[in-house]
């Protein structure tokens, strides 16, 4: 469908720029008020079918997915760039949470509570109405579905604003809602740049917005959308560390650190581009970090023998490329650095560096890169102080045998999720996800905790 002033935009791949992968409706604000009138004029209906109801169609859209599977995959790397493998993961997560959601349609619970009075005290949830999605383009298919799935199983219509990066794999998803049932205006798409997200939260009638993406972004969102008294919910950067203590499995430890920080490029707000080490192994660690970078091959994610494909776009290879100059003018040893593809692809190959201080830029700021800094440290104490002094609180690891130093860095770390020996990039589809500081604001994603953000809870108070 063509946007109402007829502007069009292109999608080339990150691996072959001069290949177009899709040609899309540029949508502007009067797009996102015709999207908006639609869930607006769809929403009664659609919440008053029974939740269960509801479920039944969320399921339809998983079993069809993962009918798709392939063909969404496929699609997902040829216009983001990741390796086919982590797109074909990440579509099957999409799928996963499609089922694990539907069921949550018999199981929403109310509380019931004691009365003062001969009668009943209950709580029950309500949709909010019309909410925005506001989607990053490193998660194309997974984040639209962890968002638009509880919202459309919660009874909301869903006006879905997908990154002008990653259109296709939006459109697909478009198609796979469709072909399980869900109604005509009850979940709409629009294509689109900052013009339309900025008209999506600043709608009168979308009645919350849920956004994935930058703290800056996120920040601006969350006044406008406060300015209105909308409900927003926030998914924003990370500096996600890990620290290797001298009693840790230094073979897992670097394996787990090459996969969490080295995985979709390091293009991911859960990376963790940031390692302290104790001093008695970091040789020793090091080591068997380098080794695993140079196991990776960077290539054309279409090629099934590549393990690590570009950066999304120009503009993000240049940026990580700027924090990289500037640690080596800062005297930074660069202990690893992989060569890439030749040709005009956005390639930026693992990296590995060490000798700057925890307070430099490329330790404190997110990179989203493959880039890994390491920092030796004297003991778990001084590392949780340096990472607690992070402005960002998203994900974090702990690599030892010790229980009591696992639980202390449990009760002390200043971060959403928590791992211990296990990489910052791992979560469950059943757990919440979220972070703290400025990692995230306004409650959990995934999970049943997923639910709760597209719901107002009501008090209800029945006498005879």
């Amino acid at each position: 469908m063509p946007s109402k002033d007829g502007r069009r935009f292109d999608r080339h791949n990150p691996a072959d720029p001069q290949e177009l992968v899709a040609r899309f409706a540029l949508g502007g604000a009067a797009d996102v008020a015709a999207a908006v009138a639609a869930a607006k004029q769809a929403f009664p209906a659609w919440r008053d079918l029974p939740m269960p109801a509801r479920g039944v169609i969320i399921a339809a859209a998983g079993r069809i997915m993962a009918r798709r599977a392939e063909e969404l995959a496929q699609a997902l790397t040829w216009e983001e760039g990741k390796a086919l493998a982590e797109s074909r993961q990440e579509v099957g997560r999409a799928i996963g949470y499609l089922e694990f959601i539907a069921g949550e349609g018999r199981r929403l619970n109310s509380d019931v509570m004691p009365a003062d009075a001969p009668g009943l005290n209950y709580t029950r949830r309500k949709p909010l109405g019309v909410v925005g999605l506001i989607t990053p383009w490193n998660f194309p298919v997974n984040i639209p579905t962890l968002k638009s799935a509880p919202a459309l199983l919660a009874g909301n219509t869903v006006v879905l604003k997908p990154s002008e990066l990653s259109p296709l794999t939006a459109a697909i998803l478009a198609e796979i809602y469709t072909e399980a049932g869900v109604p005509a205006g009850v979940f709409n798409l629009v294509q689109g740049a900052e013009e339309a997200g900025k008209a999506l939260v600043a709608h009168p009638d979308v009645k919350a917005i849920t956004f994935t993406g930058s703290t800056e972004v996120g920040r601006h969102i969350n006044q406008q959308a406060a300015a209105r008294f909308a409900k927003c919910q926030l998914e924003m950067g990370g500096k996600n560390p890990s620290i290797i203590l001298e009693d840790a499995d230094l073979d897992r430890a670097a394996a787990d650190v090459a996969l969490g920080g080295f995985s979709v490029s390091g293009q991911r707000c859960n990376a963790n581009s940031l390692v302290f080490v104790a001093r008695s192994v970091f040789d020793a660690f090091a080591a068997k970090l380098i080794d695993k970078a140079k196991a990776i091959k960077v290539g054309h994610g279409l090629d099934e023998t590549v393990h690590m494909g570009p950066l999304v776009e120009p503009s993000a290879r240049e940026r990580v490329q700027g924090y990289l100059d500037r640690a080596r003018a800062d005297g930074a040893q660069v202990l690893f650095s992989a060569e890439v593809p030749a040709g005009e692809g956005y390639f930026l190959g693992p990296t590995v560096v060490t000798g700057l201080p925890a307070s430099h830029a490329i330790c404190c700021e997110e990179l989203f890169g493959p880039v890994i800094a390491l920092v030796p440290v004297d003991g778990m104490e001084e590392a949780i102080g340096h990472a607690n002094q992070l402005p960002y609180g998203l994900a974090s690891s702990v690599y030892t045998r010790d229980v009591a130093k696992a639980m202390r860095y449990s009760e002390t770390m200043e971060s959403g999720l928590l791992h211990i020996n296990c990489p910052t990039t791992v979560s469950e589809l059943q757990m919440p996800y979220g972070g703290l500081k400025e990692s995230g604001h306004g409650g959990r994603e995934m999970g049943r905790y997923g639910l709760e953000f597209f719901t107002e809870l009501q008090a209800v108070y029945l006498r005879y």
